[in-house]
């Protein structure tokens, strides 16, 4: 509210309480009379002879247009054409000056009326209804025929100027309750009723000056034709005839003081500077003394007018973008505004009308850390609000002064959409009408310091194709088909179940293919080669394609690059229509730096931790999550749902789990801080990672986290309430990649065949181990880049000895207790490193290229592998139990050969057989369980159809009764070289 200027006449004093009208200055006057529209109507209205009438005057009140009983004594008007009523005797100097003045102000009216084409008549006996800017106004809101009230002090205020002077801040225009015209109030009621002053304005300057010829449709118009000026000098207070005392309240009624509605000079500059927490509060419309108050801010606009029904209304333009107004209507209509552009006109809802859209529950889970939803409260979103569509913006930012939403719907110009902070939450918020999917956008944080920085959005679910940086608003219209896969996954724990996994990653595994265009090819390949899921390696955005997707900066969007999220459920849903399962690579660790996502996000640090040394991870350049913030755990759990539950992720692989478990990692002495015990545990990573689990586990049912984590952890896959050794409960994952067997077995391959009898506890010791946790046996992207050479190229000899080496290692690791990964490329010998930018060497599969068959032999291995695995319950069934595990022997280091046997939980046994030595081994005898009457071949990894030396056993395999191995039977088999040879009860 701006100030009101201070009077130079007098101000009578009031009564305890009441509100006194003050007076403007004559200079004020004399400009208000050149603004005010009171000319179209003064024409040929003059002021009604003052009849004075002996009335006792109850409550002082004057009506417009009329002059009314005003005094207990019964005093003659001057025959003047004025409509103000003479101060009261004993003020001589007073009349002949006001009687000059008013003298001079009837000329200047006179002038002025005779230019005007409409007059209009408005008394005390009859109201009229007046439609402004040519609109009528609607039923609900008709003020023709209503009184609107003037008040005043009895008997101690001094003659009133125009009743009509619409810029003197000391009248308000106030509708009766009761819609009584002016027919109905005689004159001898006058006394009972409240005036009507006639406004001549709609908005008013921030000095309180109207705004010409806007008058509201229905308010009443009469005028004065005469505008007497304020006194430049202290004026005495009328004297109350004699009589008058006892007829008069001794306390009148209280006077309500109209406002300006422009907004004031704080809220102007903290809206302009974009560091308004409240703009609701200011803009919009308000209920104020006087009506309803109408503010808009509108950078840019040549004009602004409020549309309500059939009413229309011209909003005063107060500069820098601010437009505003005073509507004498009683509440706050549904209502529009029509904003005038140079060359274009646009319709639209007001943005600071309408409710928060998010509630009290919302931001008591947020600031709980606890809303497992909170992808659909934070964001932008798509909706419909008090039946408006438009979207909802908000974001988390509680260090931030303001923030501006900018975008494609505004030209990426903020300074009109500011937000608002919801409470003591943190949270920005702001709907948008007329804005809709598509849009570009990014939030404009004026961060502690006063400087800005524009952000992409943390839960936008859409983002622009990098190297493009913006969120897109999105909704999801797609229809899922999986119904039947999704009840089938629940049926038996992963670790439980067959579980033979095909690592991706999805741009360069057909380089150029949208997920759409993968969908149609990805699922056929996978299922032809027996997998029984695919784990694909980051799909949340990420800027740099060369990170494999492992530095995110868009958490809640699966990459652009290959299309949108719908694309991506396409994708999920054909490969859960093919039998196939879905896993992820999720990566909760850590993020960039880069300065328009999560870093200092709104100012300060806020997802990373706020202690340096903690927040930097010291082998990728990136920052650590704050793991012990509730909303930072809050912002991760709910996004390990979002996978989840809306593009029906069957599991989540967690990167660099070791990196967060431990303050010492990677880390000098003198570089981090122990925790409150004095140990070098990460409590806090600890405790986000129980819930996460947990969290994932109860609401979605079916699904399995697995933990990439290299250490001896205890507990890494035990139930968070159950605690260990170490005193710690377990995190809760499904599985954890055995980083141990991969590093120790393929440490094992790369030796000379020569050499690895030195080696052979290698290929063993993993057994010490293999039931501490639920083990995935891990041949992963990280192995076959980097200068590690593929695969097949890491085993030692010529071609034929690398091929060979390779089989018979994927035959070892499928007969292994624990779940099977392997990466792309690496089913069909690639004998190239991976690389992002070309994917697979798929020209080695091609007919025309000499070694095909080679190639093609390898993949071949693959299929018959998975395909006997899934059907081979002692393979998979327990492979948690120690139970489903026996060795025959596990000491023939000098002849590099392994053998064991699988269990399934009714005691069926397969018999796997690995010969590492170049040679082929005949009658080499093996101890065997004596129930088994004949054993055969199910897989040979030396078979000719996968490019080997084809030394098979093709007759079943009958055991002696000669002891072997501390078995009471025992058989002879010969063992191919370089091979693996899998046996099951004939």
């Amino acid at each position: 509210m701006t100030p009101r200027p201070e009077s130079s006449g007098s101000r009578p004093k009031g009564t305890a309480g009441e509100k006194i009208p003050e007076q403007p200055t004559a200079a004020q006057q004399k400009s208000a009379a050149k603004k005010t529209a009171v000319p179209k109507q003064a024409a040929a209205k003059k002021a009604a002879p003052a009849k004075a009438t002996a009335k006792k005057a109850a409550a002082g009140k004057t009506t417009v247009g009329k002059t009314v009983a005003k005094k207990a004594a019964t005093k003659k008007a001057a025959a003047k054409n004025t409509a103000i009523e003479q101060p009261a005797a004993g003020t001589a100097t007073a009349k002949k000056a006001a009687a000059k003045k008013t003298a001079a102000k009837k000329t200047a009216v006179k002038k002025t009326a005779a230019k005007k084409a409409t007059t209009v008549k408005a008394t005390a006996a009859k109201t009229t209804a007046v439609k402004a800017a040519a609109a009528k106004p609607t039923a609900a809101d008709t003020v023709a025929g209503k009184a609107a009230t003037a008040k005043s002090p009895a008997a101690k205020t001094p003659a009133k100027k125009a009743a009509a002077k619409s810029t003197t801040k000391s009248t308000t225009a106030k509708t009766t309750a009761a819609k009584t015209t002016a027919k109905k109030a005689p004159a001898k009621k006058a006394a009972a009723k409240k005036a009507t002053p006639a406004k001549s304005t709609v908005a008013k300057t921030p000095a309180g000056t109207a705004t010409a010829g806007k008058a509201p449709a229905g308010e009443a118009v009469a005028k004065k034709s005469a505008v007497k000026k304020a006194p430049a000098r202290k004026t005495p207070a009328p004297k109350a005839p004699a009589g008058a005392a006892a007829a008069a309240p001794a306390v009148p009624p209280e006077t309500e003081v109209a406002v300006s509605p422009a907004v004031d000079a704080v809220d102007r500059e903290r809206l302009l500077g974009g560091t308004h927490h409240a703009p609701h509060s200011i803009l919009g419309a308000h209920p104020v003394p006087g009506g309803i108050a109408f503010r808009a801010f509108r950078p840019y606009a040549l004009s602004v007018t409020v549309v309500a029904g059939e009413l229309r209304a011209e909003l005063h333009n107060d500069g820098e973008g601010f437009f505003s107004g005073l509507l004498p209507l009683r509440e706050v209509p549904a209502y529009r505004l029509v904003v005038q552009y140079e060359g274009t006109v646009l319709e639209t809802e007001d943005a600071y009308r309408f409710l928060p859209t998010l509630g009290d529950l919302d931001l008591h889970l947020i600031g709980e850390g606890r809303h497992e939803e909170l992808w659909t409260a934070l964001g932008a979103h798509p909706m419909t609000h008090e039946g408006v569509t438009g979207t909802r913006f908000a974001v988390w930012a509680p260090n931030a002064r303001g923030v501006r939403v900018a975008g494609t719907f505004n030209f990426w110009d903020g300074t009109g959409h500011v937000m608002r902070s919801l409470g003591s939450s943190g949270v920005w918020e702001l709907f948008l009408p007329d804005v809709g999917e598509g849009e570009l956008y990014k939030f404009e944080i004026t961060r502690p310091d006063g400087s800005k920085t524009m952000r992409a959005d943390p839960m936008a679910r859409r983002t622009e194709v990098p190297p493009a940086t913006s969120s897109v608003i999105t909704a999801s219209e797609y229809e899922w088909g999986d119904a039947e896969w999704l009840t089938r996954r629940a049926e038996a724990p992963a670790h439980e179940a067959p579980f033979s996994v095909y690592e991706i990653h999805l741009p360069s595994w057909r380089p150029g293919l949208t997920y759409r265009q993968l969908a149609e090819q990805l699922p056929g390949y996978v299922k032809n080669l027996g997998f029984t899921h695919v784990e694909l390696m980051p799909v949340a955005e990420h800027p740099f394609g060369g990170s494999w997707g492992y530095q995110v900066t868009g958490f809640y969007a699966p990459t652009a690059r290959l299309g949108t999220p719908d694309d991506f459920r396409y994708l999920v849903d054909a490969l859960h229509q093919a039998g196939i399962g879905v896993l992820m690579d999720w990566v909760p660790a850590h993020f960039p730096r880069d300065d328009w996502a999560l870093a200092e996000f709104d100012g300060k640090p806020l997802y990373e931790h706020e202690d340096p040394l903690r927040a930097a991870h010291p082998d990728w350049g990136t920052l650590e999550f704050d793991f012990g913030r509730r909303e930072v755990r809050n912002f991760l759990v709910a996004n390990a749902l979002y996978w989840c539950e809306e593009f029906h992720i069957d599991g989540l692989r967690v990167d660099a789990v070791a990196s967060m478990l431990y303050l010492d990692y990677s880390r000098e002495p003198g570089q981090w801080t122990p925790n409150e015990h004095g140990g070098r545990e990460n409590l806090d990573a600890v405790a986000f990672l129980q819930e996460m689990n947990a969290t994932v586990y109860r609401r979605v049912p079916g699904v399995v986290t697995i933990a990439e984590e290299s250490t001896a952890w205890d507990g890494v896959t035990r139930a968070t309430h159950h605690k260990g050794p170490s005193g710690f409960g377990g995190l809760g994952f499904g599985l954890k990649w055995n980083m141990g067997w991969m590093h120790d077995t393929l440490q094992y391959m790369s030796h000379e065949p020569v050499h690895r009898k030195y080696h052979h506890h290698e290929m063993t010791f993993s057994m010490v181990y293999a039931y501490s946790e639920n083990y995935v046996l891990p041949i992963s992207h990280d192995e076959v880049v980097h200068g590690k050479r593929s695969l097949v190229s890491k085993m030692p000899g010529d071609w034929w000895q690398q091929r060979a080496g390779h089989r018979a290692y994927l035959g070892f690791m499928w007969a292994h207790p624990g779940k099977q990964l392997l990466f792309m490329g690496q089913e069909f010998a690639q004998g190239a490193e991976w690389s992002e930018a070309h994917g697979p060497d798929w020209w080695l599969l091609d007919p025309g290229y000499g070694a095909e068959p080679d190639h093609r032999g390898v993949r071949d291995l693959v299929r018959d592998l998975n395909t006997v695995y899934r059907a081979t319950p002692a393979l998979w069934r327990l492979d948690t139990d120690p139970a489903g595990f026996e060795w025959i022997v596990g000491d023939a280091a000098d002849d590099n050969v392994l053998a064991f046997l699988r269990l399934d939980p009714e005691g069926v046994p397969v018999l796997a057989v690995s010969n590492f030595a170049p040679v082929t081994r005949p009658d080499y005898r093996l101890g065997v369980p004596d129930d088994v009457p004949a054993w055969h071949e199910a897989v040979n990894t030396d078979a000719a159809r996968y490019g080997g030396s084809d030394v098979t056993n093709p007759d079943p395999v009958k055991p002696e009764a000669q002891a072997w191995h501390g078995r009471p039977s025992s058989i002879r088999l010969t063992l191919p070289p370089l091979a693996t040879v899998w046996l099951r009860p004939a």
